[in-house]
């Protein structure tokens, strides 16, 4: 064992002239929630305790696409999802169409630990929820100004690409004949807003744990379920690493990315980095999409094929990053 290594993620897909101040509001968030896995690691807290507490911190704060500032669904409404997994026995989480819960990822570790089944969704996630007595909220908790702008301009503009987190003034020059590049399965899609987050740990002992939370795609249809709470898809945690996923939910979901990580490292003998940068460029066919990794060495990856990826890293022997491009 290598020691304890940690990842963060707060979304792939950045856009290009995304201000420089929220760029550096992106920065300063991943680097506090890096500092607070890294104090529990060093409390010897289990790796599935860690990604859980991170992931909160993340859900908790409005700036990136999950809990509180998810996106919208075309009716105006946050649904968000979220899933768990801790490599030690391969147990699993997960939750989807939660509306009323403050803390998804929470909700998800308690389907794992406190219910005979791994996916729980919708009134009956909410249900079980109320039964176990977490944390409930309006659904307009998670809602900000800023997001109920981006909707209005995503209605209006059909076919036009949007980053959701990009401030609603400034836009007037955007033209609602702008054709989108951008297609889900075929079909062009008005808003792309990929800013999923998640976590990824290994601990001292080398059990690997993998978290991931999102409000899904701007502007989307009511009911739909992306790759985050999908075991095997967007989060993946086994013997040999743990994965959080996080782009075109649709594209991560065909090519089961997490575990197709786990997978070239166990049947192709591929090293961590190795693995992360085949699935990257095999998996994905036309999609964009990007993940973080930890090994049972220790070791920490990365990689995305698309404009950026807001994350951030550190390992037991001082190493630490954290960057967007």
């Amino acid at each position: 064992m290598g020691g304890w290594a940690i990842a963060v993620h707060g979304g792939a897909g950045v856009d290009p002239n995304l201000p420089a101040e929220r760029q550096e509001e992106a920065t300063q968030l991943l680097t506090r929630c890096l500092n607070i896995g890294i104090s529990a690691l060093r409390s010897s807290l289990p790796a599935i305790d860690v990604v859980e507490l991170v992931v909160r911190e993340l859900e908790s704060d409005p700036l990136f696409n999950s809990g509180r500032g998810s996106a919208l669904t075309a009716n105006g409404t946050v649904e968000m999802e979220a899933s768990i997994m801790d490599g030690d026995g391969r147990r699993c989480g997960a939750v989807s169409g939660i509306s009323t819960v403050k803390n998804p990822i929470s909700l998800a570790r308690l389907v794992m630990d406190k219910s005979p089944h791994s996916y729980l969704g919708f009134s009956g996630a909410e249900e079980f929820a109320k039964q176990q007595g977490v944390e409930m909220v309006d659904n307009e908790y998670f809602i900000t100004e800023d997001n109920v702008g981006m909707l209005k301009l995503a209605k209006e503009a059909n076919t036009i690409l949007f980053d959701y987190r990009i401030p609603v003034t400034g836009l007037e020059s955007c033209a609602s004949s702008v054709e989108s590049p951008i297609r889900m399965n075929g079909l062009p899609i008005s808003v792309y807003a990929p800013e999923t987050v998640g976590c990824v740990v290994v601990d001292g002992q080398g059990r690997c744990a993998a978290a991931t939370s999102t409000g899904g795609l701007m502007n989307k249809m009511t009911g739909r379920i992306g790759d985050s709470p999908l075991i095997g898809a967007g989060t993946y945690a086994g013997e040999l690493c743990g994965v959080s996923c996080t782009g075109e939910g649709e594209a991560i979901i065909r090519g089961t990315l997490a575990r197709d990580v786990a997978a070239v490292m166990e049947y192709k003998e591929l090293g961590l980095q190795e693995a992360v940068d085949f699935v990257i460029k095999k998996r994905l066919d036309k999609g964009f999409a990007g993940l973080i990794a930890v090994s049972n060495k220790g070791e920490v990856a990365y990689g995305f094929n698309c404009n950026g990826m807001f994350r951030g890293c550190a390992t037991e022997d001082g190493f630490l990053d954290v960057g967007i491009w």
